[in-house]
């Protein structure tokens, strides 16, 4: 088997065209097709419908106990809230894992199973639809938003009609263009705004004028929705169509042979996606039309219908859709909305007309599988075309798609896990009727033979659930495929509604494999004898040691059987010996019926060993999607004495730097200072102290003596005033350099030193200044 991490549809031209955001399915396992799903929006756990809606709780990221046990496909969970880091990081610890997750991705390819509209759809509707102060993007996207919730039946919807209501009668009001018109009227049509009458008489004025005037595809589309939202208002207001035949014409003069519509006359290239425009601009002329159009039109566009349906594409699971074909349109439509688009037109077309479309209900059926399983898209309008198309789908007069589900397709022997089947509709309703029965069932690769056959399941009307009590005693672990059948009980609904015919289903039975006889030995290379020989307990935490030199072999047997006593062979069966210094050397442990067996001879591995003696720990891997007990466990040691490498041997490749021992927390780092030096006693100290400030004393009993002289000390105002301020200034220069000595460090000392400095150079030369003035005024007088 080829193991890839991609599925099998990315190189279809639907992934190449558009790639959507994914967003997390609660489906148990997904349909393999989808092209909108990533590693990170699957998920293997049940989902079951709840009135509330609520984030699902899954794991924070997926994790394996290193020693103790793998997981199995039963057990896997994956959440799309984590990134998909954590997951590869935890895969990437051991080899093993990871090819387990790469298994049961193909498991996920592997499977057909459609899930009808869920809680899941709903949670996405709420988180992809949000309006930002109270208003969404644009009024396509407010009718989009509430369309949705009205399907899916949100009752806890965003509060927007205050404001959402005044950009609709802002619109109303104005000369928008049709388009703006068209959603304004559909958005209305919800909130049922305070809207003036006379304003609605203005805008059909307008309509009719357009119609008049139309050219364009789009013209029709936008002005005859427009006049058909107004009708259905019952608002008094005449707006048939008294030349609805010559409106039919001109829409139809735009079709070509293939089924196909062109935008305009203009615009020789034609479009799938305008089919489904041009098919509800048609219903929206019948439903406005005063007298009954010609039926040989009619006809005529039905023709068109199973034209257009001769193209339509095909997966091989048997999804149908459309793909726009056109290069030079005017808008580009990848398949899901141009799908969309012909389901639209399909649906609101045949409402309106009588008579019969042969469309065979399969067509019906494989245009639902393609919606579901697109599973949960991650971008609010694709969201809106998968919803959208799937009510018409529910609604259509036709063939109504009933989808077969099961809550869990993987079920365990040791749980005695019951086979449990739902039928709903797309829309996730309740299902006529019916009986479920069970085909066949095969084991994987063994078609021919069938192990159940022919079997109904019981109904169990509280659970509406079909139910198989349980499997038959021969079931033992394994892949099956379930094929199932539905069988309607009223023979009137057997043209009403769709069931798919025959339904493959993979499904996956787990259990406990037993392991026994597990032992390793050490032999003598010549003779093969035993040197070593110790049983091996592969279920408990006990562990052996041996050693051995170049010139002996590790022998490693153990049996796997199944539960019903066959013989098991494990998707994954490894045997690693990893050297003290890192250098791991990985073996598979091949193996025939129950038994398996490896033998290591070291003479011919000291080469790939790089003649590196020393301890090896010896780690021994088993594991299957279907084996419960899957383990990865060190098992015991070995010391090997090989020879010395030779001058030219091969080196050990370097091993990667541990990230956490790089850049992790460091050690502690416990610094001693050195012994303070001895210092003199405090008396002494307090002495010398004392004796600096004796100058300071005989300052003061100077000054004492002498007296103040305040002779000089200016008398007018203003050099008053600088001569205190002056003195106030040396002041404060004593008592910052006093906090410096008690307080402050010596560079805000500085900073505060040069302002004062600042200040008392200005101050000093006026006052000096002014004195100097003044004692020259005396000496010449």
């Amino acid at each position: 088997m080829q193991w890839s991490i991609l599925p099998s549809w990315v190189g279809r031209k639907f992934w190449s065209k558009r790639i959507l955001k994914p967003f997390p399915s609660h489906s148990t396992l997904p349909a393999a097709r989808p092209p909108f799903q990533s590693l990170a929006s699957l998920h293997l756990f049940d989902s079951k419908p709840s009135p509330a809606i609520q984030r699902p709780v899954v794991p924070d990221s997926f994790a394996c106990r290193q020693s103790t046990s793998l997981p199995s496909l039963s057990s896997i969970s994956f959440s799309c809230f984590s990134p998909l880091y954590h997951l590869l990081r935890a895969m990437a610890r051991n080899l093993v894992p990871f090819l387990v997750l790469l298994f049961w991705i193909s498991i996920c390819q592997a499977a057909n199973i459609f899930q009808p509209i869920s809680d899941s759809h709903r949670y996405a509707a709420l988180e992809l639809f949000r309006p930002t102060d109270g208003v969404f993007g644009s009024l396509e996207e407010t009718h989009e938003a509430l369309k949705t919730f009205d399907i899916l039946g949100i009752q806890e919807k965003p509060d927007i009609n205050a404001a959402t209501c005044k950009s609709v009668s802002e619109v109303l009001g104005s000369s928008a263009v049709l388009k703006d018109l068209f959603y304004a009227l559909r958005v209305n049509d919800v909130l049922k705004c305070d809207i003036k009458e006379e304003t609605f008489e203005s805008i059909t004025s307008r309509l009719t004028t357009a119609l008049n005037d139309a050219r364009s595809l789009f013209d029709f589309y936008y002005s005859i929705g427009s006049l058909l939202l107004l009708k259905e208002r019952s608002s008094g207001i005449d707006l048939s169509l008294n030349d609805a035949d010559g409106t039919f014409q001109s829409i139809k003069a735009l079709s070509q042979s293939d089924g196909r519509w062109r935008y305009s006359s203009n615009n020789p290239e034609s479009s799938t996606y305008a089919a489904g425009l041009a098919l509800e601009s048609l219903a929206g002329v019948v439903s406005l039309a005063s007298s009954d159009i010609d039926q040989n039109m009619i006809d005529t566009v039905k023709n068109d219908i199973l034209k257009l349906f001769d193209s339509i594409e095909k997966y091989d699971d048997g999804a149908l859709y459309f793909e726009e074909k056109v290069v030079d349109a005017y808008e580009h439509h990848g398949p899901l909305a141009t799908t969309s688009s012909v389901v639209r037109g399909l649906t609101a077309f045949t409402s309106v007309t009588s008579g019969s479309l042969n469309l065979p209900g399969d067509t019906i059926f494989g245009l639902a599988k393609f919606f579901l399983g697109i599973g949960i898209p991650g971008d609010a309008k694709d969201l809106f075309d998968q919803i959208d198309s799937l009510a018409c789908l529910e609604t259509n007069r036709f063939s109504i798609p009933l989808i077969l589900s099961l809550p869990a397709t993987v079920l365990s022997l040791t749980k005695e896990d019951k086979l449990k089947v739902s039928m709903n509709t797309v829309l996730g309703s309740a299902a006529p009727p019916l009986t479920v029965k069970i085909v066949k069932a095969f084991l994987s690769g063994s078609k021919d033979t069938s192990i159940i056959s022919s079997q109904e399941l019981k109904f169990d009307p509280l659970s509406g659930l079909h139910i198989l009590d349980a499997f038959p005693k021969t079931f033992d672990v394994g892949n099956y495929v379930f094929v199932f059948e539905v069988v309607l009980h009223d023979s009137e609904h057997m043209d009403k509604y769709a069931t798919g015919g025959k339904i493959q289903v993979p499904i996956y039975i787990s259990g406990v494999v037993k392991i026994e006889n597990a032992e390793i030995a050490v032999l003598d290379s010549d003779l093969g004898s035993v040197e070593t020989q110790k049983k091996l307990d592969l279920v408990g935490e006990s562990v052996v040691s041996l050693s051995a030199n170049h010139l002996q072999k590790l022998r490693l047997l153990f049996q796997l059987a199944t539960p019903q006593g066959h013989g098991f062979k494990p998707h994954q069966a490894f045997l690693k010996l990893r050297h003290e210094s890192g250098v791991e050397h990985i073996f598979v442990v091949n193996g025939s019926g129950k038994k398996f067996e490896l033998i290591l001879d070291f003479l011919g591995l000291v080469e790939k060993f790089f003649y590196l003696s020393g301890q090896y720990d010896i780690q021994l891997t088993v594991g299957d999607a279907v084996m419960e007990n899957s383990f990865l466990r060190v098992i015991g040691h070995i010391d090997l004495d090989l020879p010395e490498a030779p001058e030219k041997a091969a080196r050990p490749p370097l091993q990667p730097v541990d990230l956490y021992t790089r850049y992790g927390p460091k050690a502690e780092i416990s610094h001693i200072f050195r012994a303070p030096e001895k210092r003199p006693p405090k008396e002494l100290s307090l002495t010398f102290l004392g004796l600096t400030f004796l100058p300071f004393l005989g300052f003061l009993v100077g000054l004492l003596r002498l007296g103040v002289n305040l002779k000089n000390f200016p008398t007018s105002t203003v050099p008053a005033t600088f001569a205190f301020l002056f003195h106030l200034s040396i002041a404060a220069v004593i008592l910052l350099y006093t906090f410096f000595w008690l307080k402050l460090d010596l560079f805000t000392t500085l900073k505060a030193v040069g302002i004062l400095g600042i200040l008392l150079v200005f101050l000093g030369h006026r006052t000096l200044s002014h004195l100097a003035s003044t004692s020259a005024k005396l000496k010449s007088a």
